[in-house]
């Protein structure tokens, strides 16, 4: 009796020790997510405050490109408002849209592309376009390993029990969050 009492008591400890490895694991590749999503947040808001800038360097040469600099800002807009990485992107993606069309617009303007001011804000947003393309692939790459983790035999029986649920990758076209 007592030797079928320490076989299921070393068993019990054995599966202990496995959960909170697991869980352990789970918890530190979900942190890692939230870090990259941090570091993605943190340049994004970045991009949005050059945009005013930007906005009022070209009206003061391209008054009749209204509509491109109106979409920028209802961009900019729903990227403040995004809820999650998918909302994100295509607020994003859609930015990113209004703003090469503004840098196609700004060739027909000499003026405006010689302009010292204009130039800098090209440069800072083309600088943080690197380091948002560089903290989305983190990220990305942090989402990829936690879901994996979240779906495979035998964390996802942890995962499952304490909630853990897949996250979401922060993809323009929404086809890797599938």
């Amino acid at each position: 009796m007592t030797m079928t009492l320490a076989v299921v008591a070393a068993g019990l400890i054995s599966l202990a020790i496995a959960v909170s490895v697991f869980y352990n694991g789970l918890v530190g590749a979900r942190q890692r997510v939230r870090e990259g999503w941090s570091a993605i947040d943190v340049q994004l808001k970045r991009r949005s405050s050059l945009i005013p800038n930007l906005v009022e360097a070209v009206k003061g040469y391209a008054a009749y490109e209204r509509g491109t600099l109106e979409r920028i800002t209802e961009a900019r807009g729903a990227l403040g408002r995004a809820a999650g990485p998918g909302a994100a992107a295509r607020a994003d993606a859609d930015l990113t849209s209004g703003l090469q069309t503004l840098f196609a617009v700004a060739e027909a303007y000499p003026d405006l592309k010689a302009s010292e001011r204009f130039a800098q804000l090209q440069r800072d947003l083309a600088d943080t376009e690197n380091k948002v393309a560089y903290a989305r692939n983190y990220y990305n790459g942090a989402v990829e390993t936690y879901n994996i983790r979240v779906q495979s035999f035998p964390s996802l029986l942890v995962a499952r029990t304490f909630g853990f649920q897949p996250a979401e990758f922060f993809a323009a076209d929404d086809l890797q969050s599938s």
